[in-house]
């Protein structure tokens, strides 16, 4: 008996020891060409070392690794990531109990991380597309300030949440039942009444209960906003709308990133000289109000030639798929390829404070593999990792292609 248990415990610890060296498993992609987004640029027949969940080397001397991938001469990236969805909080857009992204009342301290939903049949689709991350932001609600955005990876795990409250969002702009200045007024006496009450609790000689009072979580996140430290997500699209937000931004040393922005190329000057990032759907080219008079195809290439830093968004979570062909438009309007790599990659990871979005040594291992140019329609993923982890590409529609075209076993209904 006591043999018995011996062996038992040296199985256990077998098995143990054997799935750690899996997770451990260092590889090389090798024969690869790398758009590294950095100063290194693009490297050609180049090799890539990922370990632990990180890339840790990129074309080293020698290779001395547990596996190797041939990438066949073909284009390596880092992972795509998605700013501006609402992945994993809707499912079915028409049935509302499948919708978690809108809160009734919502403002700075609703956070919609807990209700992501890492199994959506979404996630393994938007993989398809070379998307590997993403940052959720939640619906409309009745207050100025919807919430807080998140960051999630694609894998797919109960874990993939990887950071709350990377940023707020905040709605301005034409209102249907109110004037677009109520908005910017409220948001502007929100800022000055903190600012005010801060100012105040420093001159205040404080007695020993003032001292415990703990600040109110929401006292927290304005606090940050002010000190730069969390990113504001304004909504905004008319230039008037925009420059008064800039003003903001200088005034009160908000970490100011716009989005929608569709007259954004009338004050690019503005934005550019203000430091201001812009979200922008690349594929807005008609108007869908008053405010978005100047939507255009050429608004990224635009706004990178003024040197604003861009950021391209497919906000339709059913078709986040698409992102790498909205880039793909683009370039064919006037953006850089460059510019457009960094507008899915590494400009949204440096805006949200995310590490990743190029490949370097040190960064997570979130990587793809393409059978050739990311920004042609006709490439595929061929291989993906996220955090060092190689991830499945098949999605939903995969099985359901394989359901329907086998002709073995099936029933007359599933086959004519």
């Amino acid at each position: 008996m006591k043999q018995f248990k011996l062996l038992k415990n040296s199985l256990i610890a077998l098995a143990v020891a054997g799935s750690f060296s899996t997770l451990a498993e260092s590889v090389a992609i090798t024969n690869t060409t790398v758009y590294t987004g950095t100063e290194q640029g693009v490297l050609t027949e180049a090799n890539v070392v990922i370990d632990k969940g990180k890339v840790v080397a990129v074309n080293p001397a020698n290779l001395v690794v547990d596996r190797t991938v041939d990438g066949q001469g073909r284009i390596l990236t880092a992972g795509f990531i998605a700013p501006m969805t609402r992945l994993g909080l809707v499912e079915v857009g028409a049935v509302a109990r499948s919708r978690d992204a809108s809160p009734k009342k919502g403002g700075i301290t609703f956070d919609p991380s807990l209700a992501f939903n890492p199994e959506s049949s979404l996630i393994p689709f938007a993989r398809k597309g070379g998307i590997t991350h993403s940052v959720v932001v939640p619906g409309g609600s009745d207050d100025m300030i919807a919430g807080q955005a998140f960051v999630v990876n694609l894998s797919g795990d109960y874990t993939s949440v990887e950071a709350t409250g990377t940023a707020v969002l905040a709605e301005f702009g034409a209102a249907s039942k109110d004037s677009r200045a109520s908005n910017l007024q409220s948001f502007k006496d929100k800022l000055e009444a903190h600012v005010k009450k801060q100012e105040k609790a420093k001159k205040k000689k404080k007695d020993d209960k003032d001292k415990d009072k703990e600040p109110s979580k929401e006292e927290k996140l304005l606090t940050a906003m002010l000190k730069g430290e969390l990113p504001v997500i304004a909504e905004a699209s008319r230039a008037t709308d925009i420059l008064h937000l800039i003003k903001l931004k200088e005034q009160f040393g908000l970490n100011l990133v716009l989005s929608w922005a569709s007259d954004a190329v009338r004050v690019k000057e503005q934005l550019a000289a203000a430091k201001v990032p812009v979200i922008i759907n690349p594929m807005n080219n008609l108007p869908g109000d008053f405010d978005s008079l100047h939507s255009s195809l050429e608004n990224a290439a635009k706004l990178e030639k003024a040197g604003v830093k861009v950021l391209l968004s497919n906000s339709d979570s059913h078709m986040m798929y698409n992102l790498r062909l909205d880039a793909g438009n683009a370039i064919s309007n006037g953006m850089s390829v460059q510019g457009a790599l960094e507008a899915v990659t590494s400009n949204v990871a440096e805006v949200f404070g995310m590490k990743g979005g190029t490949v370097a040594k040190g960064e997570p291992a979130n990587l793809v593999l393409w059978s050739g140019d990311p920004f042609e329609i006709s490439t595929k993923v061929e291989t993906m990792w996220i955090n060092g982890e190689q991830i499945t590409t098949e999605s939903r529609q995969d099985k359901l292609r394989d359901r329907y075209t086998a002709k073995d076993d099936k029933r007359r209904g599933y086959i004519k």
